[in-house]
């Protein structure tokens, strides 16, 4: 049965989601509903989603492996492009094998977008959100840190910055997997068999800069190598590196968001490319959404970011666990 700290999770939840609705119809963005049940998930490399075999019990239809959603990003840029304008969701994803003290294989996101907008609003919408939630979802909880999001403005960090500040490596200067390996290992850091950049990348990120961050307020990790773009358009005037944000807070991942690509083909390139990485990995090899790819090139100049709630809950809260913060965590079944 559910322990004492998570029924006191179960309320500051219902704090938090009622402090982040009122923040965000009062600036005027729309709540949204999109389904779960999709027919293509997203395509990051790792990533897995839940497969669901749709059987036709009627004349309508045909069998097929339907998924649950990873994200509801592409249906909601779907609904940018038709002509929708500030958008957000509170909604279960669904990631299959992520198990571990941070991650449960259900959990829920809030993934936001407003038009006519680019990383640098997003991030003060989120910044304003997570202040708002902060005052308002832990009101009287005994071992909670409310004032944490409140400490505004949050820092902002390119990713270049944040290598060089944690372990003196310029990943301009070493823009080649062989020369960032060498660099990387030169500080100590175990690549293992690591060759690319983005694979050595990582070890280093992972190693010596992730666990440094965002500890005294919150860090906006910004423009990532062109390399990491995934579905964020290239910072015009500099294609080394991606319109890409990622928020972390006491060293936890928290967010990732984009000035949103809105290139149909561009969009294509990178979604076969890593079709191709996927079938390198061994992993599942997902379909095109071309519904997605026809919405891109209709999409205005956009902005949006993904949040994990259970993670803010468990910083608000002060817990180590995401089992915390939830009634029913996966260990019952795994």
């Amino acid at each position: 049965m559910p322990n004492l700290s998570q029924w006191r999770a179960a309320r500051g939840r219902q704090s938090l989601y009622s402090a982040l609705r009122r923040f965000f119809a009062a600036h005027g963005y729309l709540e949204v509903e999109t389904p779960l049940l999709v027919p293509t998930p997203g395509m990051e490399p790792h990533i897995n989603a839940f497969e669901a075999g749709f059987i036709p019990e009627t004349d309508v239809g045909s069998a097929r492996t339907l998924y649950l959603h990873t994200s509801p990003e592409y249906a909601m840029k779907r609904l940018l492009a038709d002509g929708a304008g500030p958008l957000f969701q509170l909604c279960k994803v669904f990631r299959n094998g992520e198990v571990s003290p941070t991650h449960n294989p259900e959990f829920t996101m809030l993934e936001f977008y407003r038009p006519q907008a680019d990383y640098h609003a997003i991030m003060a919408d989120l910044e304003g959100a997570l202040a708002e939630a902060g005052r308002s979802a832990t009101e009287g909880e005994p071992g909670a840190d409310p004032a944490f999001f409140t400490r505004t403005p949050y820092e902002r960090l390119t990713v270049r910055d944040a290598v060089l500040r944690a372990t003196g490596v310029d990943i301009r200067q070493h823009s080649d997997g062989p020369s960032l390996k060498r660099a990387a290992e030169a500080v100590g850091v175990r690549t293992g068999d690591a060759e690319t950049f983005d694979d050595v990348f990582f070890h280093l990120f992972l190693q010596r800069v992730e666990s440094g961050l965002g500890h005294e307020r919150p860090t906006f990790l910004i423009e990532y190598p062109a390399s990491m773009a995934a579905l964020s358009r290239l910072k015009p005037g500099d294609a080394a590196v991606a319109e890409r944000v990622e928020l972390y807070a006491k060293g936890l991942e928290l967010a990732n968001g984009f000035s949103e690509l809105t290139d149909p083909v561009e969009q294509r390139t990178r979604l076969v490319e890593e079709q191709e990485l996927r079938r390198r990995l061994g992993r599942s090899v997902y379909p095109l959404d071309e519904r997605f790819l026809d919405a891109v090139g209709r999409m205005p100049p956009s902005a949006g970011i993904a949040v994990g709630l259970d993670r803010i809950l468990m910083l608000l809260l002060g817990v180590q666990r995401i089992s915390d913060v939830l009634l029913f965590p996966a260990h019952e079944f795994v």
